[in-house]
């Protein structure tokens, strides 16, 4: 029999009275679509601040052993399911999550109810340039205000010296909401070490979602997306960058389901 997996940090939910599945080191919120735009627009008009995480398949092999970006994930406000190897697999689970919710498709319903509600966005990361293009297109098919973009280089231990300029570039404009694009771990464990300092601004990790509305890198179509497919997709056109987290790292996951599901079903069994 394997050991038992380390315990999953405590969390500080924004949502009380909801169940969380967890699986492997991660804790995810039980939450349609509708609901988790409802919960993070509560969060941003609350000005309380805070931060709002989509984890994936990735996400849950990665905090396996990282544990700045396991730590990152505790302190979520917000944790919505962005992989449907994890939303069939909790089906089998205490905590079944009803639907996917990608990152990248939460940006454009934001934007809209961001134009509503007149809160100021900013995007920071993606490639030079990418942040500033897709903040004119949102600006314009939205109305949306937004009031900055930044495309700094980030790293995870840069501390001080590399994060106080771009968080006092953020502060500035004080937005309402600050959507970032570093990718994983980075933006993860960037935004858990900067949250503090952002104050009432809520912080949501996108992934590739500047790139997408930009339209500097391919998405893949809806029907690939809901099949659950969109791994294979983004691994077809980008091979030599994803390769090894889909197919080496990735493969991970049917272990620590295995284990889940152990630990759900024969350890509460009686000898």
């Amino acid at each position: 029999m394997s050991s038992a997996a380390a315990p999953v940090p405590p969390q500080s939910p924004f949502i009380t009275g909801r169940p969380r599945l967890r699986i492997g080191q991660l804790a995810i919120d039980q939450l349609t679509f509708a609901e988790a735009l409802t919960e993070i627009g509560r969060l941003v008009d609350s000005r309380e601040g805070g931060y709002v995480f989509t984890p994936n398949v990735d996400h849950v092999v990665l905090a396996e052993d990282h544990e700045a970006f396991r730590e990152a994930y505790a302190r979520a406000r917000i944790s919505v399911v962005d992989g449907m190897p994890i939303v069939w697999a909790s089906r089998a689970m205490d905590v079944p999550l009803p639907e996917r919710i990608a990152g990248s498709d939460l940006i454009l319903p934001l934007m809209k109810m961001g134009a509503e509600r007149k809160w100021r966005v900013y995007l920071l990361g993606a490639g030079p340039g990418v942040a500033e293009k897709a903040g004119r297109i949102v600006s314009e098919k939205y109305g949306v205000e937004v009031v900055g973009w930044d495309s700094p280089m980030v790293s995870i231990d840069g501390g001080a010296a590399q994060n106080d300029p771009i968080v006092a570039r953020i502060r500035e404009k004080d937005p309402h909401l600050l959507l970032v694009a570093l990718g994983c771990p980075k933006q993860e464990v960037w935004i858990s070490q900067v949250a503090p300092q952002l104050g009432p601004t809520v912080a949501i990790g996108i992934g590739a979602g500047l790139d997408f509305i930009a339209g500097t890198v391919r998405r893949a179509p809806v029907w690939v997306s809901r099949a659950g497919f969109e791994w294979l997709f983004r691994l077809v056109n980008e091979p030599r960058r994803l390769w090894r987290r889909y197919i080496l790292n990735d493969s991970r996951f049917a272990t620590i389901l295995l284990r889940e599901f152990w630990q759900r079903t024969g350890a509460q069994k009686p000898e």
